[in-house]
């Protein structure tokens, strides 16, 4: 991959975001990692050499630059300390990597909203006017403890300000963009009673996207991104985009397409770390 541009591989969202609104999500292909994090792992936590994830991130770092050559601000993939959990923050110009949260939201110019992912879902906002964008990690826990509402809430916040009524955040929501990347798929997706039963506790409905397992009690299969699609559309959120929880965006059943965590840790001891982006440029 020459350095300075987007490997065709990499996925660009297609939805009608502004087009000074710039995203993609990376996937295996561009690195110079090896085996089991061939080739662009972009994590630095799961065991691979760290200089080879640094080569790495500076590719994708380049790639982001020269995306938006006539932006002033340096555009800058901010890395998060990602926990699974709920919490989201606000990206200014200059933050460093290692931030601890699951979410992030900014209207500045330079920062990169990223999200490691291997597996969870990786979920992307914008407005119709391209006022702030953000970025959520979304495995099942976070999904379940509200981490959509918690980066819903942040970007609100940030377009409407820190008063905002619920009746202004509604009116926000029917422009509002949400793009969700590749992840975990149905079929491959089997988890215990108690993540079914921590999703039904928040909205009952949510018991069509878990399918039971033949003759075998407690076992389901879940649909992640349509759990997700379920929360965004909770929050009056309609314009959904990306993952529609076919096939082709399910990271276990295409190895050569995208790392997973649940796939390779186990067969191979470790797995490497794709990266959703989300960046502003100047209107």
């Amino acid at each position: 991959m020459p350095p300075s541009s987007f490997h065709p591989d990499w996925i660009r969202p297609q939805w009608p975001a502004p087009a000074h609104i710039h995203a993609l999500c990376t996937s295996r292909a561009g690195g110079v990692s090896v085996a089991p994090y061939d080739s662009l792992n972009l994590g630095d936590h799961v065991g691979d050499v760290p200089q080879a994830v640094q080569t790495n991130r500076q590719r994708l770092q380049m790639a982001l630059q020269t995306d938006t050559p006539q932006t002033q601000a340096q555009t800058q993939a901010v890395f998060l300390r990602q926990v699974h959990g709920v919490q989201t923050i606000h990206l200014a110009a200059g933050l460093s990597d290692g931030l601890c949260a699951d979410a992030c939201v900014t209207t500045a110019i330079g920062p990169v909203c990223t999200i490691m992912v291997a597996d969870c879902l990786p979920v992307l906002f914008t407005d119709r006017q391209g006022r702030a964008v953000a970025a959520a990690h979304a495995g099942w826990r976070g999904l379940a403890d509200g981490v959509l509402e918690s980066v819903w809430q942040a970007f609100c916040t940030a377009l409407l300000g820190p008063e905002a009524t619920a009746a202004a955040q509604k009116a926000l929501a029917p422009s509002t963009l949400a793009w969700l990347g590749p992840c975990i798929g149905p079929t491959a997706f089997e988890v215990g009673a108690e993540v079914q039963q921590a999703f039904c506790a928040h909205h009952p409905a949510a018991a069509a996207h878990f399918q039971q397992q033949t003759g075998q009690q407690g076992k389901y299969l879940a649909d992640l991104a349509a759990l997700a699609r379920q929360r965004l559309q909770g929050l009056g959120i309609t314009q959904i985009y990306g993952n529609d929880s076919s096939a082709g965006w399910c990271t276990v059943n295409n190895p050569s397409h995208f790392f997973s965590h649940r796939r390779d840790a186990v067969r191979w001891g470790g797995s490497g770390r794709m990266a959703a982006c989300i960046w502003r440029s100047q209107p």
